[in-house]
């Protein structure tokens, strides 16, 4: 599956004021890197494909319409799946899109 451009230009207004940002296609989606990390993606599979703090990934899958991401059977912290139901409105696409920039901007510049 594709993944959804109109997601994509929704995320690219959400990050339209944040330095450091670029494009790549990744994991079958386009991903937004901050200073070349991962922040957030408009999944190949639906949804977002987001970045957080390794720590606060527990906390964060207990909210609605987010799981964690699985690679080849294996869940990994600090990677989240968030339906495309919990990014309904722009006021909640904004905020997982900042919980993916802030985690980011905190890794050093590749």
């Amino acid at each position: 599956m594709a993944y959804d451009e109109d997601l994509a230009d929704r995320i690219r207004a959400a990050l339209q004021n944040q330095d450091g940002v670029t494009e790549m296609r990744m994991f079958g989606g386009l991903a937004f890197l901050v200073n070349g990390h991962m922040a957030v993606s408009a999944s190949g599979q639906g949804g977002l494909l987001l970045r957080v703090d390794p720590a606060e990934t527990d906390s964060v899958v207990r909210e609605d319409g987010v799981s964690r991401f699985e690679m080849r059977g294996r869940e990994m912290d600090g990677w989240v799946r968030v339906d495309p139901s919990a990014t309904a409105s722009e006021q909640e696409l904004t905020r997982w899109v900042q919980i993916g920039v802030d985690y980011a901007a905190s890794l050093p510049p590749k």
